[in-house]
């Protein structure tokens, strides 16, 4: 079972079917001085696909919820697919673990004739089973279920005797009893490859502990250190820390969790692959972001296992989990996992070579704005003249001088293969920008904030077109397209032409009526062009923009005004109550009536509409840390006016809170934004006091 620390309480992937080596050879190199652990014969060498209980079914589910999601998994085609684990997280347990003789025992009301007929079950639809356990002793109140003091080989032998397929071997036991990750799981490994049944069972080593989210713990009990000594024991292992709460999983902690599942890709292979967690179609992402989640875990050759309650899945989730080419790039037989071309940032470029030569390529855009992302064939390990791109998502194949390019979207990733092209021209590899607004009224849009509009608003709305084939194309268009009773003006006309590396932006004056309604409004481009020997050829863009709601009228607590967006670095905000408490607002001791309570990182933004004068309030930790230990419990406060700084607090700490007075004099749109100093969310339950808007 997995879980977060949250607020200094602990609280709480598949790889290779492996042979078992013979006891008696096994038994001779383990027990040899400072031998290492007999190597696994590899039975399946690319990354291993399937579904776990925890986040789609909680800690509560039984053999018929279980049944039903294998039967959703054969009947919506994700077995098909490759998905073909069905795996019970924790939670499977008995309230007591264990019988008197010792042995663990499914619980006795969910699963009345024990795991075996479900075991069965799963089988005989053609999928394997997965099980969960720990390396740590059962430590009631601190961890649900447990393997140590002493159990590895029984329950090792337990689990091949049911007939299980893999094993997810938790750490939350194991931390709370102290033990050193590495002796413990290498002896669980050697049990699991000595079982009395000689059964082959895949290992998948889940030490969640990371210090940044779970508090200060020794580098060497951590899962960032595991990449260390897991490839030698267990055919995958975790990176991080969970990607998420059960229900609520944000694009941000997707991110962070590829980051440190990036750190040691040499260390990946077939055989033995890094793991960051789950895929968490459904559960708190968009479906932007979920692709994004997948083309990036297609990259990182990592375990695919779907978290989520597949028998819910929209079908959207369901085309992009069995996507043939973004599986094929993660299922590619080198088994190599990428690496980024090029400094970290808001856009970043990742490649991964594939067997037969080729590169797959992301163009991520982890800002709030859509970009046109380039990189070069020469930068990802290629050369020559010409090219093929293959889009994963799209399936279009164009040809290329040189250049990849792609119109992304935010928190969105473009995924190509790419490789030497022969023979007569291909379609030329063309990008149409999606439509951006760049700017309202006479105010430029800062670059990389996501575009506001309201009611009476004039827009310049630009699309980028580039031509990176090897053939000019002729007579570009482009067309825009806006909720009825708008206003669409294009400005200035399309070049002639695009050479090979030219590119053109064209523009358009969009007028939002007075009287729209808040919510969202899509900006559809349509481009055209002719492309020699390919006819004309068609690509559709869109995007979407937010309309604000009414900006505050006269004296006001914002924080009861409707903002446009809020994020908190788990959970959600809490309007005048400590994020996660849901206690009143406390700072060094003085309650506050009215305020916002997150969690770092975080961005509440407000529409003001150039209608506001002032914003006075104060910042600091809510004293609710003050009950947790000493650890965490810093963050930095900015209020950010249309992209610049009004108030910077620098690091906050839990005594000394900082008060704010700012002038909003034709501010459109407010951003409160909480960081986290640096040393991690831990703890860190920060406050916005106040926030009285005179407007």
């Amino acid at each position: 079972m997995k879980r977060h620390l949250l607020t200094g309480l602990l609280a709480l992937t598949t790889g290779l079917l492996i042979a078992p080596v013979p006891a008696q050879a096994s038994a001779t190199a383990d027990t040899a001085a400072g031998a290492k652990p007999a190597p696994a014969q590899v039975l399946s060498p690319t990354p291993y696909q399937g579904w776990n209980t925890y986040f789609g079914l909680g800690g509560d589910f039984s053999e018929q919820s279980v049944r039903e999601v294998a039967d959703a998994m054969v009947s919506r085609g994700l077995a098909k697919a490759g998905y073909d684990i069905v795996w019970l997280d924790g939670g499977w347990q008995d309230p007591e673990p264990r019988t008197a003789a010792g042995d663990l025992q499914a619980d006795r009301t969910r699963f009345p004739n024990g795991l075996q007929p479900l075991v069965d079950y799963i089988h005989a639809k053609g999928l394997k089973a997965g099980i969960y356990t720990d390396a740590g002793p059962y430590i009631p109140g601190k961890c649900g279920l447990g393997s140590g003091g002493g159990y590895y080989q029984r329950d090792a032998d337990q689990f091949a005797a049911w007939k299980f397929d893999a094993v997810k071997v938790d750490f939350l036991c194991g931390i709370a009893a102290d033990l050193d990750p590495k002796t413990v799981y290498t002896e669980f490994a050697r049990a699991l490859r000595n079982n009395a049944s000689g059964r082959p069972i895949i290992f998948n080593l889940c030490n969640p502990v990371t210090s940044p989210d779970w508090g200060n713990y020794p580098e060497e009990q951590q899962s960032t250190y595991s990449w260390s000594y897991a490839p030698e024991i267990a055919q995958s292992w975790r990176t991080y820390t969970d990607v998420g709460f059960v229900g609520d999983i944000k694009f941000k902690d997707v991110l962070r969790n590829y980051d440190a599942n990036a750190r040691h890709p040499e260390v990946a292979g077939p055989g033995h692959f890094n793991d960051p967690d789950y895929l968490a179609p459904g559960l708190g992402m968009s479906g932007e972001e979920f692709r994004t989640q997948m083309t990036l875990w297609s990259m990182a050759a990592a375990p695919l296992v779907i978290g989520s309650d597949v028998r819910k899945l929209n079908q959207a989730s369901i085309d992009i989990l069995a996507d043939r080419e973004a599986l094929a790039i993660n299922q590619d037989p080198a088994g190599v996992q990428a690496v980024r071309v090029g400094a970290a940032g808001t856009t970043e470029t990742w490649v991964k070579r594939l067997a037969d030569g080729d590169r797959a390529v992301m163009l991520l855009n982890r800002g709030e704005s859509p970009k046109i992302l380039t990189t070069k064939a020469s930068s990802v390990g290629l050369s020559g003249a010409r090219f093929t791109v293959e889009n994963a998502w799209t399936n279009q194949v164009t040809e290329s001088a040189g250049t990849i390019s792609a119109a992304v979207a935010a928190h969105g990733a473009a995924l190509f293969r790419v490789g030497p092209n022969r023979g007569l021209p291909g379609v030329p590899h063309v990008t149409s920008g999606l439509p951006q607004v760049t700017r309202v009224g006479a105010a430029a849009l800062p670059d990389g904030t996501a575009p506001v509009l309201a009611g009476g608003d004039e827009a310049r709305v630009e699309v980028v077109v580039r031509n990176d084939g090897l053939l000019p194309v002729l007579a570009p268009q482009v067309t825009l397209a806006a909720p009825s009773g708008w206003t669409v003006r294009p400005i200035g006309r399309a070049p002639v032409a695009l050479t090979s590396g030219q590119s053109t932006t064209l523009a358009f004056t969009v007028t939002v009526p007075a009287a729209t309604a808040p919510g969202t409004a899509t900006l559809t481009a349509t481009t055209t062009y002719e492309a020699v020997g390919h006819g004309r050829l068609r690509q559709v863009t869109v995007s979407t923009v937010v309309l604000a709601p009414t900006p505050p009228q006269g004296e006001v607590a914002l924080s009861h005004h409707t903002w446009i967006s809020a994020t908190s670095g788990w959970m959600s905000p809490t309007i005048d109550l400590s994020v996660g408490g849901w206690t009143p607002i406390s700072v060094v001791g003085q309650v506050h009536p009215t305020g916002i309570g997150v969690a770092s990182p975080s961005t509440i933004r407000y529409y003001t509409g150039a209608k506001c004068r002032q914003l006075t309030g104060l910042v600091g930790i809510d004293d609710a840390v003050r009950n947790v230990g000493p650890e965490g419990g810093t963050a930095t406060f900015q209020v950010v006016g249309d992209g610049r700084v009004l108030f910077d607090s620098g690091v906050v700490g839990r005594d000394d809170p900082r008060q704010f007075d700012v002038d909003l004099t034709g501010v459109r749109v407010l951003d409160l934004v909480v960081g986290d100093a640096g040393d991690g969310g831990y703890n860190d339950r920060a406050n916005w006091v106040g926030l009285n808007a005179s407007c």
